[in-house]
């Protein structure tokens, strides 16, 4: 299982399955869909078309035949080596910049095989691994993946379980003791801590000091970066016909960002918080 955060911006990650949307707003009401659709899962009414999602069997028939791209697909397959060979055409440019791939998601560890090969051969092509992760996943899929990786970004939400457990779906303990092991193993690489600040949710000074001070306790943590709420995922929520759970909440402002971070530094021993982009 993977989070389903209340203010996740990438509803499409968090299912295996391929997910189809429509962009309304890209329709031309032609019917070439319902026309194309083999399993008659989609339908004309007063020239819009409607899916049965039930008769669906995810073809795509509809994405390849409409002329105006209004319906769309979430996710693709692609194997290992075609994934490598996509990262790779940029590899010049990873060399005379220091940068490298950051893989993300969703939830990069609920493919940790596929994950680890794809930066096993990353490595042979000189270029950089760092993987932002919530972390919630076993300890064997984690490990599966350090061994390739060069730098880690994880996500801290809540401290106190119940509360992420009402957040994020799950409690939190799994995450915390995969930071713990990780900060015990023998893995070279920094940690960065990201934590989304959502108005009304995780924002209060009780969860962010001891956020801080369970950080400070990691000796592979070097900085908590604050990221501001944002509504960016809201036009795919449109697109899967999903309601979005914090459509009111408004983005913190960047004073109060910069609060929170120097209310936090104060409260630090060790680590720096800053606040990011």
């Amino acid at each position: 299982m993977s989070l389903r955060c209340l203010w996740c911006s990438t509803p499409e990650s968090q299912h295996r399955e391929f997910e189809l949307g429509f962009r309304s707003g890209q329709c031309a009401g032609c019917g070439r869909c319902a026309a194309a659709c083999p399993g008659g899962a989609i339908r004309m009414e007063q020239g819009r078309p409607v899916r049965e999602q039930s008769r669906c069997c995810l073809c795509l028939s509809c994405v390849r035949t409409c002329p105006n791209g209004a319906w769309v697909s979430y996710g693709m397959d692609m194997t290992a080596g075609e994934l490598v060979r996509e990262i790779a055409k940029d590899e010049i440019f990873y060399f005379h910049s220091g940068g490298g791939v950051t893989f993300s998601g969703g939830e990069p560890l609920a493919q940790a095989d596929f994950v680890a090969r794809v930066m096993e051969e990353c490595h042979v092509h000189g270029i950089h691994t760092a993987m932002e992760t919530s972390l919630y996943a076993p300890w064997e899929q984690a490990e599966k993946v350090l061994k390739y990786l060069d730098f880690l970004f994880a996500d801290i939400k809540l401290m106190d379980a119940r509360r992420h457990r009402e957040a994020a779906g799950v409690d939190n303990g799994l995450i915390l003791e995969n930071l713990r092991r990780i900060d015990e193993s023998g893995w070279p690489g920094p940690v960065h801590i990201r934590i989304p600040v959502i108005p009304g949710v995780n924002d209060d000074q009780e969860n962010l000091t001891e956020t801080v001070k369970f950080c400070d306790t990691l000796k592979k943590v070097e900085k908590i970066e604050l990221l501001p709420y944002h509504r960016l995922g809201m036009e795919t929520y449109r697109n899967l016909n999903l309601a979005y759970p914090l459509a009111e909440v408004e983005s913190p402002s960047p004073e109060r960002m910069h609060r929170l971070a120097e209310d936090m530094n104060r409260a630090a021993r060790r680590v720096a918080v800053l606040v990011g982009g």
